[in-house]
């Protein structure tokens, strides 16, 4: 068994190897110590001293809960079965790998997150061009891409795929990769990306001798390999069919509103920057979708807005149609409820691992389409008549499902009865005889104690004996003669009777037919469903529409948003515009509106004043979330909005670093900022807070200002640029496209309340030390800072002397310069000198005089003194 058991290790490489034996899942050596550790499970050891194999293990029912643990660790996981009945198999049980699981190729429903994607990407480059292959399968839905884009743009797109697993080759240099996600990095060999090869795998997939049909060019060769090694990778771990992987989609750069990874964080769209969770994150508070395949694809609007108008015009008729309709949308979402994931159902079917309940969800699924189609006939926007009119009930395979399965039917197939009686009339009969027997058994043991006066004698039955009657010693005298023995147990003798035995095969040969059949129709009604794959797809697709469009049509209609008129301008008009997140969380009607307009006819460019907490950072937040919701083609928190199509948004906002690449906080914003001005364009969004903070007062203020000409004058694009530099608001006399804004504070009884409102003009205090005090910095520090604050002011740009508090230094005196050098004693006097009247000698007799003034030369003597001249 072990010769066995090292055969299959080797056939799956780094994976840990689940043995199957007998009713536990058993592992090996190192595989043992990993998952004793991983899973907490006890490591035994198989044999003893020098000989002593580290084991561990677990019952096979247990499977479905440790495999999500190794999973969500990140562990590829081998499954070895026993594909042959123990019970007829001739000496060793014959085993085999029938999948391989990792983080990127899971299929079973207790494994997935319902609401999120769980992606498998593949990754290779071309080191001489700088270009990039990488596609990505959602093998539980089928949903496959592939893409060629630069080195700068990889980061960004995976950001927004967020792979659990990627595959790389064998030679790839992992550490000049760089990703900045969580995912497991699987090595493959170099050869599962060789351009052959994977043409022939894609080929064959799906059908086909060319790919143009797909919209794929000949020229895009590192989409095609790695789209090519991620079929060679699930055909490996999966053994089974893939049928339901139909299509492969191009994924073009420009086709969609791009967002890079640092704005993808900063916005906080699928997650949080603090907790990193979904709770708090815009897609956590738009999600109004009922079904999983609606919360996934509501996921994949936002991971691809459009800038087609005429696209995002169709999905607003359809959003207005049901937040007019209010019955409808009501109807409609009712019925979905009830509706199950169809789309990883379809990829159960199509890998062979559906279970008689999966069918069972399918035929329920199936039954509310009739009635979602029949809510949907008086639609009117062609978007909703588009699904209507493509949705297939499939009713003969609904027919089919509900006649054959039994209304609650078991999880898997092992356990049986989960065909319905009267839907095989040979199954029928099979299960009456063996319920017959199981009848005749009862009444034949009533009749031989009856006979022979054994008042406890009793039936049983195990796998060893089949049948037998057992008997106590205390009525051993009372055996008839016919008895056989068969065992002798400490209190009890076993026996068999040749009528008790041939009742027995009986009985046992037709549970044994009927649970066989049982098997062989549900086959039947696999293949059956697998011959409406490509129906049940497009219906899981309509559906996962319809659910987004009634979900956002909810929101609108729950938040009071305003469907946006989408241009082609390079326009940005917003009136009372909200936050979508704060909006929601926030008590209501705590939320301050607020207006935005901006164009490149007029003023394309918003320098936002005012201090900390007063809401410049949201401010400029909720304009670029603005902007997205309306490119999904969703309503928008506002009273009305005219946004013009973006085609990137770039948020730099709040600090972060890169310890582990060295990079400081200013690094990294500088970075960020670098990547905006060499890829923003003047159709692009720009949203900036607080540029130059990272360091001294001069480079800050110097790098920001540079930064606002250059957004100004050669990119022109839709721009909010927040601030505490007011240095740069008297940019507004020299850049025509540039307005101030500032936050509006009131000041009252030596306190201030701030307004949350963006107002004109430009703000001439950052009141932080009134925020140090709101933010519980001890009030001596604050006092102390108000004496320092009142002498910088009062000072007007000249030299600051400020004693001291904590201690005196040599002079008990601190000198502060600040914005621009004070005038020096020495240049007064430099400047009041008539040099037409110095000669030459009193000149060098100013300089040695000068410079012991400035401390260079205390021993300075003045020419003609002690010279000996």
């Amino acid at each position: 068994m072990m010769k066995q058991y090292h055969q299959a290790k080797e056939a799956c490489g780094d994976a840990l190897l689940l043995f199957r034996m007998g009713d536990f899942y058993e592992l090996f050596y190192k595989d043992a110590e990993i998952a004793s550790e991983k899973l907490g499970l006890t490591l035994t050891s198989r044999d003893k001293g020098e000989n002593a194999i580290a084991m561990a293990g677990f019952p096979h029912h247990q499977v479905d809960a440790y495999l999500a643990k190794l999973v969500q660790f990140g562990i590829r996981v081998a499954i070895c079965e026993q594909v042959e009945d123990a019970r007829k198999a001739i000496g060793l049980v014959k085993r085999e790998i029938t999948r391989v699981v990792t983080p990127g190729t899971i299929t079973d429903e207790e494994l997935l997150n319902p609401q999120a994607n769980n992606f498998l990407a593949a990754f290779c480059r071309d080191s001489k061009t700088g270009m990039n292959g990488l596609a990505w399968l959602e093998i539980s839905t089928g949903e496959f891409w592939t893409t060629q884009l630069p080195g700068n743009e990889l980061e960004d797109l995976i950001t927004r795929i967020q792979p659990s697993e990627i595959l790389v080759s064998e030679s790839e240099n992992i550490d000049a990769i760089e990703f900045q996600f969580e995912a497991a990095v699987t090595r493959v060999p170099d050869w599962s990306f060789n351009l052959k090869i994977a043409l022939e795998k894609l080929h064959s997939q799906f059908k086909v001798s060319d790919l143009a049909g797909f919209g794929i060019e000949a020229e895009q060769s590192l989409a095609v390999r790695s789209a090519g090694s991620i079929i060679q990778y699930v055909f490996e771990t999966q053994q089974n069919s893939l049928d339901h992987i139909d299509r492969l989609r191009p994924y073009s750069v420009g086709s969609f509103l791009e967002i890079d990874q640092a704005t993808w964080r900063s916005l906080e769209i699928s997650s949080t920057l603090r907790s990193h969770s979904r709770t708090g994150s815009l897609l956590d508070v738009i999600d109004h979708t009922v079904t999983s395949m609606g919360a996934r694809q509501l996921f994949q609007w936002l991971t691809r807005p459009l800038v087609c108008d005429q696209k995002i015009n169709l999905r607003q008729q359809a959003i207005d149609e049901l937040v007019t309709k209010s019955p409808v949308r009501r109807k409609i979402r009712d019925f979905l409820k009830g509706i199950h994931d169809i789309q990883r159902l379809v990829a159960r079917i199509s890998t062979g691992r559906v279970s008689p309940r999966d069918l069972s969800y399918v035929e329920r699924s199936l039954g509310r389409l009739p009635g979602i189609q029949k809510t949907l006939e008086p639609a009117t926007s062609e978007l909703l008549q588009e699904i209507n009119g493509q949705i297939d009930p499939c009713f003969e395979f609904q027919d089919e499902l509900k006649t054959a399965l039994v209304d609650e039917p078991p999880p898997h197939t092992r356990e049986g009865g989960f065909i319905r009686d009267g839907f095989n009339q040979e199954l029928d009969k099979l299960r009456d005889l063996a319920s017959g027997g199981k009848q005749w058994i009862a009444e034949y043991q009533a009749k031989i104690s009856e006979e022979s006066g054994i008042g406890a004698l009793k039936v049983g039955f195990n796998k060893v004996f089949g049948y037998y009657l057992e008997v106590t010693h205390t009525h051993r005298d009372k055996v008839p003669d016919y008895f056989i023995r068969k065992q002798t147990l400490k209190n009890a003798e076993r026996y068999i009777t040749p009528e008790l035995k041939e009742y027995e095969e009986t009985v046992l040969s037709a549970t044994e037919k009927s649970e066989q059949l049982e098997f062989e129709l549900f086959e039947q009604l696999r293949q059956t469903a697998a011959r409406y794959l490509l129906k049940l797809k497009s219906n899981a697709q309509l559906l996962a529409r319809l659910d987004v469009l009634a979900g956002l049509a909810e929101l609108a209609e729950q938040r009071n948003y305003c469907r946006p008129e989408v241009v082609h301008e390079n326009v940005l008009t917003i009136d009372e515009g909200r936050h979508p997140v704060l909006d929601i969380l926030q008590p209501s009607g705590a939320f301050i509106p607020n207006d935005t307009s901006l164009s490149d006819e007029d003023k394309c460019l918003m320098l936002i004043t005012g201090p900390n907490m007063a809401g410049k950072s949201t401010y400029i937040r909720q304009v670029a979330l603005i902007t997205l919701l309306a490119q999904i083609g969703s309503f928008v928190p506002a009273k009305s909005a005219r946004i013009g199509i973006a085609d990137r948004i770039f948020a730099r906002v709040g600090a972060s670093d890169e310890l582990s690449k060295g990079q400081s906080t200013f690094m990294v914003e500088m970075t960020e900022t670098a990547r905006i001005l060499n890829n923003a364009s003047n159709r692009s969004l720009v949203i900036l807070d607080e540029i130059g903070r990272g360091t001294s007062t001069y480079d800050g203020v110097s790098l920001a200002w540079a930064i606002v000409e250059y957004l100004h004058d050669q990119i022109a694009c839709r721009t909010l640029f927040a601030t505490h530099y007011h240095e740069l608001t008297e940019l507004e006399n020299s850049l025509p496209a540039l307005c101030n804004y500032n936050v509006e504070v009131k000041e009252w009884q030596d306190e201030i309340v701030f307004m949350h409102k963006i107002v004109p003009g430009a703000a001439d205090r950052s009141y932080g030390i009134h925020v140090a005090r709101i933010a519980g910095v001890p009030e001596s520090v604050n006092h102390r800072a108000e004496k320092i604050l009142n002498q910088l002011q009062t000072s007007e740009g000249s030299e600051v002397v400020i004693r001291s508090e904590s201690g005196p230094n040599a002079n008990g005196e601190i000198q502060l310069t600040l914005f621009g050098p004070t005038t020096h004693p020495l240049v007064e006097k430099i400047q009041r000198l008539d040099t037409n009247h110095v000669s030459p000698m009193d000149a060098l007799n100013l300089i040695s005089e000068w410079k012991a003034e400035l401390g260079e030369d205390q021993t300075a003597t003045p020419v003609g003194e002690n010279s000996g001249n």
